[in-house]
């Protein structure tokens, strides 16, 4: 199998273990949001129909062994349960370091700027997805991971670099940190409409939530 495809269809392999994640936690429609991008990206990419078949099978057959775990005591419930949240437990606090500095630096953009975004948008998590739709470590809707040419936005690198770039934009294009936020966050053109921050609370409190942060990680090092 040439190296590209056997990377593919990795990147794939994870984004089914998203699904079945949530699946298991009783979010049916995330899951089935997750193997719809799954199916999606194996047509557009031009892969075998049997792709999309064996990924589908490996889907239900996760979720029906752990279905079945769940029907016998091999250990006290509550060690299992620290067990599987220990499993999906986020990377953390300095887990992404080094790839932020590299994909900052890439951009021109200061490592802790980027830290902050990621903090305040999914807490490290990579496989975040939120209420709206916006998935992965900078929360990328999946419009704008398109345009940005984000195929994984559950991989930790093609996220970070997309939503570097996008950052990078937003700076480029208001010449302010405050107001490149605020675009980040409810879109340049509610900036553009409003003059400056939008006067949505939200925005607002993540503006500063980010500046506090930012303040925070540039007396930290990154390793």
């Amino acid at each position: 199998m040439p190296l590209a495809e056997s990377r593919i269809r990795s990147s794939l392999g994870g984004l089914v273990r998203v699904a079945t994640q949530h699946r298991r936690s009783g979010s049916p429609a995330e899951a089935d949001r997750v193997m719809a991008s799954v199916r999606s990206t194996v047509g557009d990419l031009g892969l075998h129909p049997s792709v999309t078949q064996a990924l589908t099978d490996a889907y239900d057959a996760r979720y029906d062994e752990r279905t079945r775990e769940k029907t016998r005591v091999q250990q006290p419930l509550a060690a299992r349960g620290a067990r599987n949240r220990l499993q999906r437990a986020p990377a953390g606090r300095h887990g992404f370091d080094r790839l932020i500095r590299a994909k900052a630096s890439n951009h021109d953009i200061d490592p802790a700027l980027v830290k902050a975004v990621v903090a305040a948008e999914s807490n490290f998590d990579e496989h975040a997805v939120s209420r709206t739709g916006a998935q992965g470590l900078m929360q990328l809707m999946p419009r704008t991971a398109e345009e940005l040419g984000v195929i994984f936005p559950f991989d930790p690198a093609q996220n970070l670099d997309g939503g570097v770039r996008y950052l990078r934009a937003m700076l480029d294009r208001f010449g302010d940190t405050s107001m490149a936020l605020a675009a980040y966050n409810a879109g340049p053109d509610a900036v553009v409409r409003y003059g400056g921050i939008p006067p949505y609370p939200e925005t607002q409190e993540y503006v500063e939530r980010v500046l506090q942060l930012y303040a925070t990680y540039q007396n930290d090092r990154l390793n």
